[in-house]
């Protein structure tokens, strides 16, 4: 049995090199595009609600998931509608997406257009039949009489809070961005900002580490320290997975504006541009991490096999996929993008877990409102179910394409 102070060190290690930095880069450059545009990108993305499910599965559909993440607080805020965030989820390739792409690239641009069609198809349904969040809250309310109130013919749900759930864009009030820190500290403000700019120089050697990591197909790593690979994988990681932990829970108050997950209009400076950029990044860090780790400690305790349940034979193979998929993160996905390159999965498998998977950018979402998150969920494993399903059956036998093994170099 590991031993469990080795799963937290290497949970913090794997969580900010394989994950965070390739995070950070995306969500840094959507950022440098706000700033260089003045906010045209999120005023395009919001102007646009017809296009709104097509842009949020093309952002998903980048690589890692940062892309999909600028996508969660703009539904948080009521600028793009719910069936945006679930066409934004359902096409989210996560960072299982570098696997594929080096080892199976041809597997990747036909699983991914899957998804891309299907989650973006799904999210198009959802908006047109109005099945968001609140026709959730309808309906278990009628479960439970007496929780609901009548808005205009509507019925809506009590729940209070400052995030009510919505289904459409509700032309919310946006944050003021002006006001700077929301503390000060003659020791905690200096800190923090040499801790940030410490967070960037880790975020670069890990991004480098991060890279070659994803080429070698994501192989076991040891936990050690030294000069070799394995040493600057495990000292830039525990560095920035520790830094990515100050940075959320003190130093984001005294750089920047202390508050996460919310879609900025713009940014003032390049260095207002990373320092959001990197707290947002430490946020979804935080979530990773403690992923990770309760993964690998179920794994552990329990002596699950995730890849030898999702390479089950018959259909139960994407039904496998759909399976790893629901679970939050992208270090199962990687797994399973792992096997699926070793040839012990059948496409279907890959294509309905391209599909299922919601990333990393499923975190945000969960902090901010839990209810989404789920529904969102729920409604991409119903088409990841569907499109698995009929690959199984169809994919050799009528389209004859190759079943194991499928593009992989």
């Amino acid at each position: 049995m590991a031993d469990p102070l080795s799963i937290l060190l290497a949970s913090l290690r794997d969580g900010y090199v394989q994950v965070s930095v390739f995070v950070a880069v995306t969500v840094l450059a959507f950022g440098f595009v706000q700033y260089r545009t003045d906010g045209a990108l999120l005023r395009a993305i919001e102007d646009n609600e017809r296009l709104q499910p097509l842009i949020g599965g093309l952002l998903g559909l980048t690589p890692g998931c940062g892309g999909a993440i600028v996508v969660m607080p703009l539904y948080v805020r009521g600028s793009v509608s719910f069936g945006t965030v679930v066409a934004t989820l359902g096409a989210t390739a996560g960072d299982s997406a570098f696997v594929i792409l080096a080892l199976a690239p041809e597997a990747a641009l036909y699983a991914y257009a899957i998804a891309l069609v299907a989650s973006v198809a799904t999210g198009y349904l959802v908006d047109t039949a109005g099945l968001g969040v609140t026709r959730v809250d309808a309906a278990v309310s009628r479960l439970a009489p007496g929780t609901t109130a009548t808005d205009g013919g509507t019925v809506v749900n009590n729940r209070v809070g400052p995030n009510p759930t919505h289904d459409y864009p509700t032309c919310s009030p946006t944050h003021s961005h002006e006001a700077g820190p929301d503390r000060t500290s003659r020791i905690l403000t200096p800190l923090s900002h040499a801790a940030h700019v410490a967070w960037w120089i880790a975020a670069v050697g890990g991004l480098i580490l991060g890279t070659i990591y994803l080429l070698r197909g994501g192989p076991e790593i040891a936990l050690s320290v030294g000069v070799d690979f394995a040493g600057a994988f495990t000292v830039f990681g525990l560095v920035g997975g520790v830094l990515s932990l100050y940075l959320y829970a003190i130093g984001r108050h005294y750089v920047g504006e202390g508050e996460i997950a919310r879609a900025r209009d713009s940014f003032g400076s390049i260095y207002d541009t990373l320092t959001h950029a990197a707290m947002e990044t430490s946020f979804v860090t935080v979530w990773v991490i403690v992923a990770l780790a309760g993964y690998e400690y179920v794994v552990v305790l329990s002596g699950l096999d995730v890849a030898a349940v999702a390479a089950t034979a018959g259909v139960l193979a994407p039904i496998g996929g759909v399976a790893v998929g629901l679970i939050p993160g992208c270090g199962p996905q990687i797994l399973l993008a792992g096997v699926y390159a070793e040839g012990a999965l059948p496409f279907s498998a890959l294509a309905a877990n391209a599909i299922a998977q919601d990333g990393d950018a499923l975190f945000p979402l969960l902090a901010i409102d839990p209810k989404a998150a789920v529904v969102a969920t729920i409604y991409n494993a119903l088409p990841a179910l569907v499109v698995g399903v009929a690959l199984f059956f169809l994919w050799e036998p009528v389209f004859g394409m190759p079943e194991f093994g499928f593009g992989v170099a």
